[in-house]
């Protein structure tokens, strides 16, 4: 028995290396595939930014716009100037690496002339870093209107470390600074990731004003073009987004006005779908829950669908 199971290993490790032995010709086909149009490689181009330092530079923003709230280590006023001095320096050589990528990138894709990648890159990253203080106050605005628009939330900390509506906001406003300096690419993986994490998904692009609450958020969408005034709260199914183009109308239309505009003060309550680059909720107007717009409302309006009729059997 003990010869038949030895045979038995024998036959097996040859059946492995006559698979194994395929491997090459495989590779070869794959490197062959990369030279044509149906194949989307980025072989011997620049390096593109890194997702997963890009993911790095959101938690560090983080740690700065809410000291104490994301570390380990205890922070006071004993050691809140070190500790953010430290994170700030971190912030400016990833930050600044990642857009010198970015920018170096599209010049050599598009044949540009020489911008001087990585000053612009450490510009760019100094000039956001010169906006966190702002952002700190449009933030601490979204936290308060949080805790006034939800009577489930108990405090401030509950809201900074548990609502998805504040990490979703939180990523569209650090990676909004970034899109309004037009570097492609490092914002959208921003909002990504917070759509992965929250599944509230908000264009970079979009124009969102202070004091911006989303209730639940799962399945909120915010297109690019989108403007959103002050005061606004959506709740959780909201879609802001644009009318359905024919094929040869998208290019034309890339960088039109596509989305919807949301007035001071509008509550969207939840499975609303807004739609079109024309559409302007107005101000302090209510939209009740599962309805579909692609027209105008005046301010000071209530929208709502009659109620639907019961069956019970």
């Amino acid at each position: 028995m003990h010869e038949s199971r030895f045979e038995q290993c024998k036959i097996e490790v040859k059946i492995a290396r006559q698979l194994r032995e395929e491997i090459p010709g495989i590779v070869d086909q794959l490197v062959q595939s990369c030279n044509t149009e149906d194949c989307f490689d980025h072989v011997d181009l620049e390096p593109l930014p890194s997702k997963e330092k890009i993911i790095d530079i959101i938690h560090i923003a983080g740690r700065i716009l809410y000291p104490g709230y994301f570390t380990n280590d205890r922070i006071d006023k004993v050691n809140l100037n070190y500790s953010l001095g430290q994170e700030a320096t971190s912030l400016f050589e990833a930050l600044s690496g990642q857009l010198t990528l970015a920018i170096r990138h599209e010049c050599r894709r598009h044949n540009l002339a020489c911008v001087d990648c990585e000053e612009r890159g450490q510009e760019i990253a100094i000039g956001f870093m010169k906006e966190l203080p702002r952002l700190r106050v449009l933030l601490g605005k979204d936290i308060r209107a949080a805790h006034e628009g939800d009577p489930a939330a108990k405090s401030y900390d509950e809201i900074i470390f548990s609502y998805p509506g504040l990490f979703a906001i939180t990523v569209y406003r650090i990676a909004h600074e970034i899109h309004k300096q037009k570097v492609s690419l490092i914002p959208r993986i921003m909002t990504e990731y917070a759509h992965s994490r929250t599944g509230i998904d908000i264009h970079p692009g979009a124009r969102i004003g202070e004091s911006f609450f989303i209730d639940h958020g799962t399945g909120v969408v915010i297109g690019e073009t989108t403007e959103i005034g002050q005061r606004v709260r959506l709740y959780q199914g909201v879609t802001l987004g644009a009318l359905s183009l024919p094929k040869d109308a998208v290019e034309k239309l890339r960088h039109e006005k596509r989305h919807p505009t949301i007035e001071d003060d509008a509550i969207i309550y939840a499975g609303v779908t807004i739609l079109g680059g024309e559409t302007v909720i107005g101000a302090r107007s209510v939209i009740g829950g599962n309805t579909w717009l692609t027209a105008s409302v005046p301010p000071d309006t209530k929208v709502f669908l009659k109620k639907p009729e019961l069956i019970y059997k």
